[in-house]
């Protein structure tokens, strides 16, 4: 060992590092620029395939030739969502000034899970932001997670723990000697079963009340439904309300929501992953007020406000159920008077997680970068665009609008009145398929009414009102070439 010299990741010459780097930051930066220029999204070819089956390497490279790798048979090929005709599922586009909080916060590499430190008073300041945008309690205590599916079920854990009296984190959900019960409507996200299912309540425990012609959930059947279970010995715990449902960004009755959640002492949280934020917005800050007085909230920083992947908060209304919920005190995690690891917020004692990264900082500075009041105006935009796009769609003969649009989200389809509901299906299928492989624009799909629809989630800081146009010119344009064939040869391409 004397004999040997220590080893160390450390290049031995930084000024080829920082050569390397420098064109690393040139690169995404000319990405960004000329993002408008390029196809929305491109398949991996089959040619290239293969690289991705490599065996693990033993020996090492330059970071120089790594970086090639990189940039020939990867950056080519990611979702497409920094693109300004990306409308799929509901992705945000990312921004310069989030890429390079990620670079920074990376280089400094904390656990912001606890400690002394800037990054965990950062964050805590970004959840104190995070409360004044929507007007929460300052008493309130949050997490920044992954994203809303983690936010919905830290929001769940303590709802149930909170509504039985901590019992169940001591003795388990069998100690209530009751199915206990949560409520939301059928257009919820999937997120919330799993966590039910998670948290070991099972998916019986997920009550899933029917919605009205607007998709939003009926509240006359959710006071039945919830005095049903009551009479039937069963335990409401938690009624969800969506603040933009994923399907049509529908809002649920938020007031009436809150009300019938006091009426019988339940849990009142509110997955609002992409919606929640509209509150910003003049024209839905009344619709929603009534989060201000919600249990829980979740939502997303890498949907409407364009953060790098990925960046989600849960706010929790009482801080010490929050806390009761998670708190541990094991003897390698002591706190002192001084040096690191004194007495203040420690993460993990409101999460699962131990380990964290820095989150906040590309939260931090993009807010300081860009200001709340331009990403309300940006909200404010997408919302006006895909008004506009409803309604060229409803002028359109060939097209037809599934849901009356919500928020930022439209439903359509192609249409044509001598083609059965089934080959309208799979003509717009292969609508759906041939705009994402030509580059023209991605837009995902649902079901609605039974329905196969297109549908267009606008959270996109890049788009103009040219791409809407573009997207309709090509959704007609490829389902009247579909339309033209005989039944037989339009099956042979949807098969």
């Amino acid at each position: 060992m004397a004999n040997r010299p220590e080893l160390t990741l450390d290049p031995p010459n930084w000024d080829d590092v920082r050569k390397t780097g420098h064109q690393m930051v040139d690169d995404m930066i000319d990405l960004m620029r000329d993002i408008r220029q390029q196809p929305v999204w491109k398949p991996i070819p089959e040619d290239q395939q293969h690289r991705f089956d490599e065996l693990l390497p033993h020996r090492p490279q330059s970071l120089e030739s790594v970086y090639r790798i990189f940039k020939d048979n990867i950056l080519p090929y990611g979702t497409g969502n920094m693109h300004p005709r990306f409308w799929g599922w509901v992705l945000g586009n990312g921004s310069h000034v989030s890429m390079f909080a990620e670079m920074l916060a990376s280089a400094m590499n904390p656990n912001v899970g606890l400690g002394n430190q800037s990054s965990v008073r950062i964050e805590k300041q970004v959840l104190d932001w995070c409360k004044q945008m929507l007007n929460y309690p300052k008493t309130a205590s949050g997490l920044l997670v992954s994203g809303a599916s983690m936010a919905n079920l830290n929001a769940l854990l303590v709802a149930r723990n909170h509504q039985t009296g901590g019992s169940v984190r001591r003795f388990g959900t069998l100690a209530q000697g009751k199915q206990m019960v949560l409520y939301c409507s059928t257009e919820t996200h999937a997120c919330i079963q799993k966590a039910a299912e998670v948290m070991g309540l099972g998916a019986a425990a997920v009550c899933k009340i029917p919605v009205d012609r607007n998709f939003r959930i009926r509240t006359d059947l959710l006071e039945k439904s919830i005095r049903s279970d009551i009479a039937g010995g069963l335990l409401p715990f938690c009624i969800v309300g969506n603040a933009g449902t994923v399907n049509t960004g529908a809002i649920d009755p938020m007031d009436e929501l809150l009300a019938i959640s006091r009426r019988f002492g339940l849990w009142f949280h509110v997955d609002g992953a992409f919606g929640a934020l509209a509150k910003n917005v003049p024209e839905y800050a009344h619709e929603l007020k009534a989060l201000e007085e919600a249990d829980s909230i979740a939502f997303d920083f890498h949907k409407w406000m364009h953060i790098s992947y990925e960046a989600g908060c849960v706010l929790i209304r009482n801080a010490d159920a929050h806390r009761l919920t998670f708190e541990q005190s094991p003897n390698y995690l002591l706190q002192h008077e001084r040096g690191i690891s004194p007495d203040i917020h420690s993460s993990g004692n409101y999460g699962i997680e131990l380990s964290r990264g820095f989150k906040a900082l590309k939260i931090w500075m993009s807010l300081k970068t860009h200001g709340i009041f331009a990403y309300s105006a940006l909200i404010r935009q997408n919302i006006a665009q895909a008004t506009h796009l409803a309604e060229q769609i409803s002028q359109h003969p060939s097209l037809e609008l599934m849901a009356p649009p919500g928020l930022n989200i439209v439903c359509f389809r192609y249409i044509d009145k001598k083609r059965p509901p089934s080959e309208l299906q799979y003509i717009n299928r292969e609508i759906l398929m041939r705009l994402q492989e030509k580059g023209i624009a991605v837009v995902s799909s649902t079901i609605v009414n039974g329905c196969y629809a297109l549908r267009a989630s606008i959270c996109n800081h890049r788009s103009k009102k040219e791409d809407f146009d573009l997207l309709l010119e090509h959704t007609v344009q490829t389902g009247d070439e579909l339309s033209a064939l005989e039944p037989v040869k339009m099956f042979a391409f949807t098969r």
